[in-house]
């Protein structure tokens, strides 16, 4: 299903008007496709605030786009480690503190194909813990802040919600048995585009449309995920594959996340965004395929309910 809302080229950053006055935070955005993000949305005047859990990359990639756009560009970080409930709380509390608007919040950050099951300080499988349930509670924290912006969240998907069980295993959602570094990843990124979905749905119930949620993917993209956490194998195949033209730029990766960010264009927020061509891994940005287990409504409901629960987090909607 080829897109053609944006042209045979699809969205490019070309279609950006200057963003002066506008704020948008990313996780993860000291490398990678959360970094080009940053990078597209400074050159447009946009101020970032990147939320990460290295402060010594922040600094050195706060440095280079200050180089890039001038010691003046509005660009700063907030420590945050997505994997500890308690530091996504005290980075949200942070952010409230010092950002006065959210135009966009891009939730960027993910951990992928971590070879051996590991848990989180709270005790959750670190691709679900990190992926999702950080994730949970920071958009639930700075919500009204997006919502006094009639902002928006975009979550930024994985095509490998495709592959595993297609479902939330809940009777062992740390996999205590049967980890798989691939299937727990699955689950970790269907988790994030249900809660999405959901959320959607708790919002036109409360009639509060006023925050739109968009679901996008980079697809293949030569960002450092596969490399920061995956196995050496994994990183070795990952490597080669770069090198063919099954995948895209870092660059590139990025235009899905800051369209679903800017553009007034995108009418279909129960959709996934990203790349349109060749198996939807690259090619041109515009709406792709979406399948019917990732908006699964029995799953999505149960899924929000254990979220609240297991993070402590009530959303109140």
């Amino acid at each position: 299903m080829t897109d053609l809302t944006f042209g045979p080229k699809g969205w490019t950053p070309e279609r950006l008007g200057d963003l002066t006055g506008k704020t948008f935070v990313i996780t993860g955005a000291n490398a990678g496709a959360g970094f080009q993000a940053a990078r597209i949305l400074l050159s447009k005047g946009a101020e970032v605030v990147m939320l990460n859990r290295s402060a010594e990359k922040s600094a050195a990639a706060v440095k280079e786009l200050k180089q890039e756009f001038g010691t003046a560009a509005p660009v700063r970080f907030v420590r945050m480690d997505l994997a500890e409930q308690a530091s996504v709380r005290v980075a949200a509390e942070e952010v409230l503190k010092t950002t006065p608007r959210i135009d966009a919040l891009i939730c960027n950050a993910a951990i992928a194909q971590v070879p051996t099951r590991k848990l989180t300080p709270d005790g959750f499988e670190s691709q679900l813990g990190t992926n999702h349930y950080g994730h949970f509670t920071l958009c639930g924290m700075l919500f009204d802040r997006i919502e006094q912006s009639q902002g928006r969240i975009v979550v930024v998907a994985s095509l490998g919600y495709n592959m595993g069980l297609k479902t939330i295993r809940f009777d062992h959602m740390n996999w205590d048995t049967g980890y798989g570094a691939n299937t727990a990843y699955s689950q970790s990124k269907l988790a994030q585009m249900m809660f999405a979905y959901e959320l959607q749905d708790r919002l036109a119930a409360a009639g509060r449309t006023g925050v739109k949620v968009y679901v996008c993917h980079p697809g293949s993209s030569a960002t450092s995920l596969i490399t920061t956490s995956g196995s050496r194998t994994m990183r070795l195949i990952w490597w080669l594959m770069t090198k063919t033209p099954m995948v895209q730029t870092a660059e590139q990766g990025a235009y899905p996340e800051v369209m679903c960010a800017t553009e007034e264009a995108l009418t279909e927020q129960r959709a996934l965004y990203g790349p349109t061509g060749r198996m939807e891994a690259v090619g041109p940005v515009g709406r792709g395929t979406l399948n019917a287990h990732a908006y699964d409504k029995p799953v999505m409901v149960r899924l929000w309910e254990r979220s609240e629960k297991d993070t402590g987090f009530s959303w109140g909607l």
